[in-house]
C-alpha cells in the first residue's frame, strides 16, 4: 500500500470510529475510502465489513445488561433468523459482479442516508401503525438481515423501526436488541466473506486499530456536541458519498 493510501485508510477509519460512538453512519466512510484506494466495491464492501466488526462486539457487550434480559429462546429464536438472512445477504454479494453492485451503491448509499437522517420519523411512524396481532414476524426480520448481510448502511434505524412495528417501546431494550442481532449479523457476514477469499486483510486490520481508536476518541465528543449538529454532519458525508458514486456509476 502506498503511504497515501494507508493516511485515507487510518482517517477514514478513525471518523468511521467516532461516527459510530456517537450516532452511527461509519460505513459511509469506510467503503468509500476503501473504493477510492483501489479496491474492487465487492472486496470493498466486504473489507469495510469486517473492518466495523469490533464496534458491533462492543455495542452488544455494553448492552449485555438488556440482552440479559430477553428470554432466552426468543432471543435465539431471533438470532437463528438473523442469521439466516445475513447469510442469504452475503451470498448475494459474493455473486454480485463488481460492474452490477458499482450500480446499485448510489441508491443503497442514498437510501441509507436518508434512513438515518429520518430515523426517528420512520421509527414514530412504525410505532404509531404497530401491529400486536402479528408480533416479531419472521419474514419482516430475515428481510431486513438480508440487507444487512448484502450492504450494512442504515441496518440499525431499519431494524429499530421493525421492532416499533413489533409493538416494542422500551427504548434501551431495542437498543440492546439492535446491538446484539447486528453483532449476529456482522458475525456471519466476516464469516463468509473471510472463507470466499474477498476479504483484503492488511486494509482490514489496519481500519479495525484505527476505527477502535476513533471509538475511544468519540465518547467525550459524544457528549459535547449538539445532536442535531452530529446529525446533519453525517447526512451531509453521506450525501456527499451518494453523489459522488451516482457521479463514477454514470461516468462509467
Amino acid at each position: 500500500m502506498a503511504f497515501t493510501d494507508i493516511a485515507v485508510l487510518l482517517l477514514a477509519a478513525f471518523g468511521a470510529g467516532v461516527l459510530n460512538t456517537i450516532a452511527g453512519g461509519g460505513t459511509f466512510l469506510t467503503f468509500p475510502a476503501l473504493v477510492f484506494t483501489g479496491i474492487p466495491p465487492v472486496a470493498a464492501n466486504a473489507t469495510s465489513a469486517v473492518a466495523i466488526f469490533p464496534g458491533y462486539l462492543a455495542g452488544a457487550f455494553g448492552f449485555r445488561r438488556e440482552l440479559a434480559g430477553i428470554k432466552r429462546g426468543r432471543l435465539i429464536r431471533l438470532c437463528l433468523i438473523t442469521l439466516a438472512g445475513g447469510a442469504v445477504g452475503s451470498g448475494l454479494l459474493l455473486i454480485s459482479s463488481n460492474e452490477a453492485f458499482a450500480a446499485v451503491v448510489p441508491f443503497l448509499l442514498l437510501a441509507a442516508t436518508l434512513a438515518f437522517l429520518l430515523g426517528e420519523r420512520i421509527r414514530a411512524f412504525a410505532a404509531a401503525h404497530a401491529r400486536a396481532v402479528t408480533p416479531e414476524g419472521a419474514l419482516g426480520l430475515f428481510a431486513v438481515s438480508v440487507y444487512g448481510g448484502y450492504f450494512n448502511g442504515g441496518l440499525g434505524i431499519v431494524l429499530l423501526a421493525l421492532f416499533a412495528l413489533w409493538g416494542m417501546t422500551d427504548l434501551l431494550g431495542m437498543n440492546g436488541l439492535k446491538n446484539g442481532l447486528s453483532f449476529a449479523l456482522s458475525a456471519i457476514s466476516v464469516a463468509i466473506f473471510a472463507l470466499a477469499g474477498l476479504v483484503a486483510w492488511p486494509q482490514a486490520l489496519l481500519m479495525m486499530l484505527s476505527a477502535t481508536a476513533g471509538g475511544y476518541a468519540g465518547a467525550p465528543l459524544a457528549r459535547a456536541l449538539p445532536k442535531e449538529v452530529v446529525r446533519w454532519l453525517i447526512a451531509a458525508i453521506g450525501f456527499g458519498m451518494s453523489a459522488v458514486f451516482f457521479w463514477r456509476w454514470i461516468a462509467g
